[in-house]
């Protein structure tokens, strides 16, 4: 099993400290950051954040030869497990990246995890420390978690590792079913008067109709799924993954107690990317192309179905309000 521990007490520097542990290395083990991340549709350049990598086995330093921008060959010659332990610079607001602060931390894992080539099936294991009082939010199965969410969690591998996104912090947190399964939402930098239970039953709605949309009385493929939403001064996106989103919106569109029943223009807005990140759940999560069947993080990966993968979702995001009953006809 791959282990990564990952550290957000940096947080005056703006910097996650993790340690890669490797069992059973090759003798000259390649590892690489991916240079993109699934769902956003552009070359991130992730390795640019990396510093001082450095690798051991025991007590034993082992060489470490840069390939190109993102890849790295490590002479692991001796016995026991490969340590490789390395900074990521974390100051990216957005969806796609890492943050961390000293009120806030997120990542993903394709802009902190290193991926082992040739053990990229084998489970992978998280474990991660924040500062005293921090929560965790994550898609990952817990396996060892203290009250806070902090402690160890389990992927299937190192593509459903890099697919569940984490916030850290003292956020706002909300629980809910939608037709049998557990969802949660958490957000970060809410104002005082956010009223969180309208948030919660508006988007159980959303949940509830595209669930019985792709499946009828049956339940999803998953058990339990996460939103993520960070409310900022200005701002507005998602990115899908296949148990959780991440989401950003400007502060000022979430719901208070004077939020009119039917949705005023910024609350409707924010429901409407909550219905289209969570449509992506199927539509380009799992309805997708050949050519993303597996996913190539060293270099672009091409397709011409864009129009598919934003049009239908973009068609569908505002219409289940409608059939939520959120919104009127007129307001459609």
């Amino acid at each position: 099993m791959i282990r990564y521990d990952i550290h957000a007490l940096q947080t005056e520097a703006h910097t996650f400290e993790v340690k890669v542990t490797i069992p059973n290395p090759a003798p000259e083990q390649l590892v690489s950051l991916p240079v993109w991340i699934p769902g956003s549709y552009l070359v991130r350049e992730f390795a640019r954040h990396l510093n001082g990598l450095k690798a051991s086995q025991g007590k034993k330093p082992c060489d470490v030869q840069q390939l190109d921008k993102a890849r790295w060959l490590v002479h692991a010659e001796g016995k026991g497990d490969l340590v490789l332990s390395y900074t990521v610079y974390a100051f990216d607001t957005s969806v796609r990246c890492a943050f961390l602060d000293a009120d806030r931390g997120f990542f993903n894992g394709t802009g902190v995890f290193l991926r082992a080539e040739g053990h990229e099936s084998e489970p992978h294991e998280m474990r991660v420390k924040a500062p005293k009082g921090w929560h965790v939010a994550t898609g990952l199965e817990p396996v060892d978690v203290d009250g806070h969410g902090q402690g160890t969690y389990l992927a299937h591998d190192y593509d459903d590792l890099v697919d569940q996104p984490v916030e850290l912090g003292q956020f706002w947190r909300g629980q809910f079913e939608a037709c049998g399964v557990p969802h949660e939402f958490v957000v970060a930098g809410a104002l005082p008067n956010f009223d969180g239970q309208r948030l919660i039953e508006d988007t159980r709605r959303i949940c509830e109709a595209q669930i019985r949309f792709w499946h009828g009385e049956n339940k999803p493929p998953f058990k339990r799924y996460v939103f993520m939403l960070n409310a900022v001064d200005e701002g507005y996106g998602g990115l899908e993954h296949k148990a959780s989103t991440a989401l950003i919106a400007a502060r000022r569109d979430l719901p208070t107690a004077q939020t009119p029943q039917a949705p005023d223009e910024g609350y409707t807005k924010l429901l409407g990317l909550i219905s289209h990140e969570y449509f992506h759940t199927w539509n380009v999560k799992r309805l997708r192309p050949a050519e993303l069947a597996r996913y190539d993080y060293t270099q672009e990966n091409y397709t011409e179905l864009l129009w598919f993968f934003e049009g239908f979702t973009s068609y569908y995001d505002d219409l289940f309000l409608l059939r939520a009953g959120l919104i009127d006809e007129a307001a459609y």
